[in-house]
């Protein structure tokens, strides 16, 4: 009898969503143990980086749906401990950022940024992935834009991941790069309504929940500006460096002068900056026009003194790429605008490259 009811608690449970998903916690993999005994039913969960604000709203939820089964008198919740990852301990008035861990088996990890929305951001880190995978590469791609996940539409897949041992998610597979985005997890249309709490919460079970494997590089798009996203990236691992997204106009150029700033003010190294629609190419006429100003990111980055990684030109081919979730360096390889971002891929690789064996010297003074 004890077996069957727990039987029909698991079912019940199965339609209980966690706060700010699609996702059901059993398909999560957070239910680890339901008991009964006597009309009082014990349900253990373990979730990484759950808030406490989380706990209470699921515990509610969770109460309220399996004493809908008739007989139920008492509905007992509990969390799991979850070891702590072993850290360097703090010193008084030390680096606030002393906290990171290393993610096991990933060699570099490279943030994509820009100061504000509507630049290309997400269309260069799907790119430069592609690259990088082109040349051989091992590589990951994390999708940390939280409100506006698009990494799923432009690599062309829609699958949910599997929750393996110890709660982890393993990575989609695609185009020969191994992927993670929120996108994965919820409705096409159902909008991330999240504080800070929540998205700090969501970047560590990506980038510590994941079983990314053995990578050379992992490059996360982050959501644009210098909020939560960036500063829990920045805080939980030790970036290898970011890359900054800009159009040629002002106004994107004094916000990338803003990320920057913030990158430097948090000791992550700017790999270079990116310009995005830097020129369109008439294809019938082959007539250049700079729609957003031409050549700003380029003097941005020399009055900032970080590299120049390359101009991507406004091309319907780029966008058709993204939309169709084939980015341009995987449907047309040798097209001219592919070849821009694998030479992109290149400088990033040999910057990355020069930044680790500087370190590793660094390490053997």
């Amino acid at each position: 009898m004890a077996q069957e009811i727990i039987q029909q608690v698991r079912e019940l449970l199965k339609k209980v969503k966690y706060p700010g998903f699609s996702r059901d916690i059993v398909s999560f993999g957070f239910v680890k143990n339901i008991a009964e005994c006597d009309g009082m039913v014990k349900v253990e969960l373990r979730i990484a980086g759950v808030t406490d604000q989380v706990k209470t709203d699921l515990t509610h939820v969770i109460t309220d749906t399996v004493n809908t089964l008739p007989g139920i008198k008492i509905v007992n919740v509990k969390y799991l401990d979850i070891p702590a990852p072993v850290s360097k301990p703090k010193t008084p008035g030390g680096d606030p950022w002393s906290e990171q861990t290393a993610i096991p088996g990933i060699r570099a990890i490279v943030a994509v940024a820009s100061g504000k929305g509507g630049v290309g951001k997400s269309t260069v880190a799907v790119n430069l992935a592609c690259a990088l995978g082109q040349l051989g590469y091992k590589t990951g791609l994390l999708d940390c834009d939280i409100y506006g996940p698009s990494i799923p539409i432009m690599m062309g897949t829609k699958k949910q991941p599997e929750v393996v041992e110890d709660d982890m998610l393993v990575p989609i597979s695609q185009y020969g790069l191994e992927i993670m985005s929120i996108g994965f997890l919820l409705n096409e249309d159902e909008p991330v309504i999240w504080r800070g709490p929540m998205i700090q919460s969501a970047v560590k079970q990506f980038l510590k929940g994941v079983q990314w494997g053995e990578l050379d590089f992992l490059i996360v798009d982050l959501p644009p500006g210098t909020g939560d996203a960036q500063l829990s990236l920045a805080q939980m691992v030790p970036l290898t460096g970011t890359i900054i997204v800009s159009t040629p106009q002002d106004v994107a150029l004094i916000d990338a002068k803003k990320g920057v700033n913030m990158f430097h003010k948090i000791n992550v190294p700017v790999i270079g900056i990116v310009e995005n629609m830097s020129y369109f190419l008439c294809p019938h006429c082959n007539e250049r026009t700079d729609i957003f100003d031409s050549g700003g990111a380029k003097r941005e980055a020399e009055r900032s003194k970080v590299p120049f990684l390359g101009a991507v030109p406004l091309d319907p081919e780029i966008r058709i790429g993204s939309d169709k979730g084939k980015p341009i360096v995987i449907s047309n390889p040798a097209s001219p605008q592919a070849k821009i971002f694998m030479e992109i891929a290149e400088k990033t690789a040999e910057t990355v490259a020069n930044m680790l064996a500087a370190k590793e010297a660094e390490v053997l003074k």
